[in-house]
């Protein structure tokens, strides 16, 4: 029986590179995101010919009883989830020096990117405890998608750098919890991803890449963090529960 992934903010960018990898690999995947049913066939449809079963939802993750509903209609789907992948989220609306920041900003930023993930992991977290008990042989793990915001300060959005700085620390925080149960937590860190968020400073980056802003010179893309979450979902990493996986072309590694 094929395993079930739970990707929120799946059908577009990042998630969608995330959502095709796992399809691949013959997981059945449940997807969120905020856009009517209708608004996101194509990606679905795409999904769906790869000869798997494919649930989405319209859900905030910000919001409790959305989650709730998300996971319900899980469980009467498909009764089973092996993997979550917490990688919703947004950016500040509009960007602001942090002396300039509002508090507005940081409450919805962090409510999406920390908070909803936060407490999305608990719900799921207890469901993967309830099928381990249930079945000595399941398998499940969480993986959050952060950011090099986690550490790379950028004071025009600082609300989303604190977000992903809690997601990181959230990381450990679960990995720490559910050791016990051998449901391993990963973190992987993708660096500057063309994607359609990134569209509106791909000529200040196609600069900065030719300048040699990473090592590899060149845009990280949605499969190539599509290829490290298969590896950890798939458990090519069962002794590593709690480590980051970098995904940026070498462009945190500092150089004299």
């Amino acid at each position: 029986m094929k395993q079930v992934a739970l990707i929120t903010g799946g059908t577009r960018g990042i998630g969608l590179g995330i959502a095709q990898a796992l399809a691949r690999e013959g997981f059945n995947l449940a997807v969120c995101g905020l856009r009517d049913e209708s608004a996101v066939a194509e990606p679905l449809k795409a999904l769906r010919s790869m000869g798997i079963d494919v649930l989405y939802c319209q859900c905030d993750v910000a919001g409790r009883e959305a989650r709730k509903e998300m996971l319900a209609a899980i469980r009467q789907r498909f009764s089973r989830l092996e993997v979550l992948v917490n990688n919703a989220g947004i950016a500040p609306k509009e960007r602001r020096d942090i002396l300039e920041a509002t508090e507005e900003s940081f409450e919805q930023v962090l409510r999406t990117n920390l908070q909803g993930p936060y407490f999305l992991t608990q719900a799921v977290a207890k469901w993967m405890v309830e099928q381990k008990k249930g079945n000595a042989a399941f398998t499940g793990c969480v993986i959050n998608v952060s950011s090099i915001s986690a550490t790379v300060a950028s004071v025009n959005r600082g609300e989303y750098c604190i977000s992903k700085a809690g997601v990181a620390m959230a990381t450990q925080l679960w990995a720490a919890r559910l050791g016990e149960f051998n449901i391993p937590t990963y973190e992987v860190r993708p660096g500057i991803i063309q994607t359609d968020m990134t569209a509106g400073v791909k000529d200040k980056y196609d600069k900065l890449f030719a300048e040699g802003l990473s090592i590899q010179h060149r845009w990280g893309t949605p499969e190539d963090v599509g290829k490290a979450v298969v590896s950890l979902a798939r458990g090519d990493l069962p002794y590593s529960t709690g480590q980051v996986i970098m995904v940026d072309g070498g462009l945190t590694i500092q150089q004299l």
